[in-house]
């Protein structure tokens, strides 16, 4: 069962299109990647699912009800959570009250009722050891993972993931990686943006590639990889 669908999708900022009539559906517990050159409408695309953009035309469908006139934390509260390319935390918060807040803003839970699930994710995350520590001061893989958690802390149904390999080590990316599948592994639905396609592909089963707004592609990422659309599009290569 599909537990996200956009139908005919499209949003424009004058003659630029960022959306063109985009359609797919997301299921329940799936895994999909997003890729496409850089100006494609991927972070856009998110926006649009998110609800910081608004639709020019088209629906999006969220558990088989209407949220495309929905604001950004109608939509969280419902069950669908993000992060962002460059992380956003509060600096001068600890990593544990970064989890609070987003646990008791994101799912309209108190303190009492998300202390011990804002500690699991720490663990499950990788970062409660640094549990106490300003997020302000963390590294870039750190505040990677502090992305991660502070949009699991929501409890999110969907986990829209922008870029979140993006600037790590190969090692880095690795840890990140088995993290990302462990998430999967416990049935969120996720749709992930990105750039670094080893790690992409290790986690999704299928890839839907962006073009200037427009779908030109979607299914096993075998398949999308071999594509000559794809290659001359996305990789550059004439085929």
């Amino acid at each position: 069962m599909a537990i996200l669908a956009l139908e005919n999708l499209s949003k424009s900022f004058g003659a630029l299109k960022v959306a063109d009539d985009v359609s797919f559906t997301l299921e329940e517990g799936e895994a999909l990647g997003i890729i496409g050159p850089n100006g494609a409408g991927k972070s856009s695309l998110f926006n649009l699912i998110n609800g910081n953009l608004r639709v020019d035309s088209g629906r999006i469908l969220f558990d088989g009800a209407d949220v495309t006139r929905q604001p950004p934390m109608a939509r969280c509260l419902a069950g669908i959570g993000r992060t962002f390319q460059i992380p956003q935390p509060f600096q001068q918060l600890t990593v544990f009250e970064n989890l609070l807040v987003a646990a008791a803003y994101g799912a309209r839970k108190t303190e009492r009722e998300v202390s011990d699930r804002c500690a699991d994710i720490l663990v499950a995350t990788g970062l409660i050891a640094r549990a106490n520590q300003p997020a302000g001061s963390l590294g870039l893989l750190q505040r990677k993972r502090l992305e991660l958690a502070r949009a699991l802390a929501t409890d999110p149904r969907v986990l829209l993931l922008d870029e979140i390999a993006g600037g790590l080590t190969e090692a880095e990316c690795g840890e990140l990686v088995e993290t990302i599948r462990s998430i999967h592994a416990r049935g969120t639905a996720i749709i992930w943006v990105e750039h670094v396609l080893h790690a992409l592909n290790s986690v999704v089963s299928r890839l839907l590639v962006l073009n200037f707004g427009k779908v030109i592609g979607i299914g096993r990422p075998a398949e999308i990889m071999e594509s000559q659309a794809v290659r001359q599009i996305y990789l550059g290569i004439d085929v």
